[in-house]
């Protein structure tokens, strides 16, 4: 229920009349007051005054009270009752992670793996009510968390993610082909793939473009990420005596390819050169991919006119039974 409106307010102006009355009331107690002349007055000391004195005048309160419970009645008060449905459309959204060696590079601060790993975990936090899965792939491919909405899991299991858990390679492919195949069943109004690598396919079983067809096919859009500066990056290698030496090693992204898989599957394509760059990327696809919520609202209108009608009457009548008892007066 929301707060009294009034149908018809412009009545409620009536309710003036009554500071009137009230003041009239009063004028005409102070100037009709009965006088009667007596030679001695002892006779009414030790009188105490009738109660009835003082509750006459309640006669005058009762009809105050009916009149405005019936002027608010023709203003015709009303309450209302709203119903609200809201329908939000779920979207399921897998992170495809490249995980090999020259993730390592130390380009993007403090490396790519480590961007990549800070940045998708605040896009995770940013979206409480998806669902998400994490693929990683290197030369090979692996589920590391599927849709969930337990984003707690999905963030510690990011977290955990390191280069070295697969065989070293970029099977960008595999990749893409595992993550579609997480997708495909999804009754989600959305199903999204946001694929980040910083190589060239060298690795795998199934073509890139494959992959993208096959997303295509299921409805799946596909937002790719090329991590990595333009030229060369440096690299933590580790030298012969077991130490690490700091060398340039040559960004080979993909570009085109990248590209196409995005084109194929009405997706777009980024490419982050800096960490600062990387978050601009994921806030820019969490603004295109934000849930839909569509309120449906209807509201009823309630007349409640008849209680203050009914409770005006009652002491319309109260007064009229007083005034013909207890406070009835004679009249020649």
């Amino acid at each position: 229920m929301n707060s009294i409106e009034f149908a018809s307010p412009y009545f409620l102006y009536g309710l003036i009349i009554i500071p009137l009355f009230v003041a009239w009331y009063i004028f005409r107690g102070r100037k009709h007051q009965a006088y009667v002349k007596f030679t001695d007055t002892s006779f009414f000391n030790g009188m105490t005054r009738s109660w009835r004195i003082y509750a006459r005048h309640l006669l005058f309160a009762l009809d105050m009270c009916a009149l405005a419970l019936l002027i608010i009645a023709l203003a015709r008060p009303q309450s209302s009752s709203t119903n609200r449905k809201i329908n939000v459309e779920g979207i399921d959204i897998v992170l495809t992670m490249d995980i090999s060696s020259s993730m390592l590079a130390q380009d993007l601060k403090p490396d790519r793996l480590e961007a990549a790993k800070n940045v998708g975990a605040d896009f995770v936090k940013g979206r409480p009510g998806d669902r998400m899965g994490l693929v990683v792939f290197a030369s090979e491919t692996f589920t590391q968390v599927p849709l969930t909405t337990d984003h707690t899991m999905l963030l510690n299991m990011m977290k955990d993610m390191k280069c070295g858990m697969l065989e070293d390679g970029t099977a960008i492919g595999d990749g893409l082909a595992s993550s579609v195949n997480r997708l495909k069943d999804s009754e989600a109004i959305s199903k999204v793939v946001i694929l980040l690598t910083d190589g060239d396919n060298n690795a795998g079983s199934v073509d890139p473009s494959t992959a993208a067809e096959m997303a295509k096919i299921f409805g799946i859009r596909v937002y790719t990420i090329g991590v990595g500066t333009r030229g060369t990056a440096p690299y933590p290698a580790q030298t012969p005596f077991g130490g690490i030496q700091m060398i340039q090693i040559p960004v080979t992204i993909n570009e085109p390819l990248l590209q196409q898989i995005a084109d194929e599957t009405g997706g777009k394509y980024y490419r982050a050169t800096s960490t600062e760059k990387l978050r601009q990327i994921y806030d820019e696809i969490d603004q295109l991919e934000r849930s839909k919520i569509e309120i449906n609202e209807f509201t009823r209108k309630h007349e409640e006119f008849l209680p203050f009608v009914l409770w005006g009457l009652a002491l319309l009548l109260l007064g009229f039974i007083l005034k013909s008892t207890i406070f009835k007066t004679l009249t020649d």
